[in-house]
């Protein structure tokens, strides 16, 4: 797969994906961006949330289950020394009515999500320059 990376004016960048899709970024205002969509560390974390989602409506899909009213809930927990993010929570948030036998399942569909995979098991990354034909 190979995603176009494209640089749209002032802090924006933005990508082209393979379906045509255009998934943009920018900065807030205070770091010189115009804040005119998520920067791409927080479109990064949106997918994680976004990801067990998907997992989750499949789940609920194929079970009948409704799935309209559940909510995720993600909180990061910092560790201020390294300044890095060093645990994700996802809290599945289901109304009075799901049924408790799924609780458990509803976690492990979230668990199974591609994107917390890649970052258990992180690929290896090369970056280099090459010159524009």
């Amino acid at each position: 797969m190979s995603i176009k990376i494209v640089f749209s004016g002032n802090k924006k960048v933005d990508a082209i994906l393979p379906s045509g899709f255009t998934v943009r970024t920018d900065q807030p205002v205070k770091e010189g961006g115009d804040g005119t969509a998520p920067t791409p560390f927080e479109l990064f974390l949106a997918s994680i949330g976004t990801c067990a989602g998907i997992y989750i409506v499949g789940f609920c899909e194929s079970r009948n289950l409704p799935y309209q009213d559940i909510e995720i809930y993600q909180d990061l927990v910092y560790d201020p020394v390294s300044r890095r993010i060093v645990k994700v929570k996802l809290e599945i948030r289901v109304p009075k009515d799901f049924p408790e036998k799924y609780y458990d399942a509803l976690v492990k569909a979230a668990n199974i999500c591609a994107v917390k995979k890649a970052l258990v098991n992180p690929p290896e990354f090369e970056t280099f320059t090459t010159v524009k034909n």
